[in-house]
């Protein structure tokens, strides 16, 4: 798979509310926090939406998509001053897969899904998204209007099948805006997400990913993407934030301790497949990134018990500022 698949594959990504929402006349309805990301996509008529902590609302036209990423409140509105109704109120008759209607609908659409992200890693992904992902971009258009399209039928038009269908549209619809917004990124955002818009620093990052258990050098990555090792060297702490070897080995622990969580194979098993020679080369690297060690991270998940876990993970180290996986 390709870097973004795999990190996707690790945060494992479930939907599992795809609905519409209909409103006519003058409306607002405020939305409470969550958990996850919201991938929402305006089919007919227009809004306004602001979020709590964001200083300007964005509006929003027909054919626009956007991501909501902190879990913040929120308000969508024809007009944001008129007096909000909470969204339990409108979405409480909806049916899962069915229809929210405000005002009897008729002038505004709106179709969307809210994934939970299932691994323990998910700053990993939306610690480095802004609150608001607006797709405006041209680009890829009609890909997108597609994916609209099928939604309003399947979440209108119930058939059999159509949750499971819809839930497949709301995976397409969220790794194309991901795309979409990487294509749009502004020039100088550091970190893997955006390195991978980076044709020479993308293709690195895709094979570490795709032979984690090699044993990569500095030399030989840049050989494989037609740089200088000190240029290349340079170029990837300056696009990803962290030096190749950093990144590489802070990816094999993010993959050691998926394995530790939720398989049975045993800690040698796991240091081999990774590239380690001995368990002992592979339990430092692990609790150098990671906090503890795999014996200690396994057993915590054997219980059943993720705070540790989480303590522990690269992407909580990011938050209190003591290592960090990804920038």
């Amino acid at each position: 798979m390709d870097p973004l698949s795999d990190i996707l594959a690790l945060l494992k990504p479930h939907s599992y509310v795809s609905a519409g929402f209909e409103a006519g006349g003058d409306w607002s309805v405020q939305f409470p926090s969550y958990e996850g990301i919201k991938c929402n996509a305006l089919i007919s008529g227009q809004c306004w939406l602001a979020m709590e902590g964001v200083s300007d609302p964005v509006h929003l036209q027909t054919g626009d998509c956007f991501l909501l990423t902190k879990g913040r409140p929120f308000q969508l509105a024809s007009d944001l001053s008129v007096p909000s109704i909470d969204a339990n109120t409108v979405f409480e008759p909806a049916r899962r897969g069915g229809i929210a209607k405000c005002n009897g609908g008729g002038d505004f659409f709106l179709a969307g899904s809210r994934f939970t992200l299932v691994g323990d890693h998910t700053d990993i992904l939306l610690g480095i998204l802004p609150p608001i992902i607006h797709i405006r971009n041209e680009a890829d258009q009609a890909f997108l209007r597609w994916i609209l399209k099928r939604m309003r039928q399947e979440v209108r038009d119930a058939q059999p099948g159509s949750s499971l269908v819809a839930e497949h549209l709301a995976h397409l619809m969220l790794v194309q805006a991901l795309r979409l917004y990487l294509s749009e990124a502004v020039e100088g955002r550091v970190g893997w997400l955006f390195a991978l818009a980076d044709k020479q620093m993308g293709k690195a990052i895709d094979l570490i990913h795709a032979d984690p258990a090699r044993r990569w050098t500095l030399q030989a990555l840049a050989q494989n993407i037609g740089m200088s090792r000190t240029a290349f060297a340079l170029r990837f702490k300056e696009t990803v934030g962290l030096t190749p070897m950093n990144y590489l080995t802070r990816w094999r622990m993010l993959l050691a301790s998926e394995r530790l969580a939720t398989s049975r194979d045993k800690i040698p098993t796991i240091a081999s497949a990774l590239g380690y020679e001995s368990e002992s080369a592979f339990g430092t690297a692990f609790k150098r990134v990671m906090g503890c060690s795999p014996r200690q991270y396994s057993r915590h998940g054997k219980d059943g018990t993720t705070d540790q876990r989480r303590r522990s993970s690269p992407n909580n180290l990011l938050l209190h500022g003591r290592d960090h996986f990804i920038n």
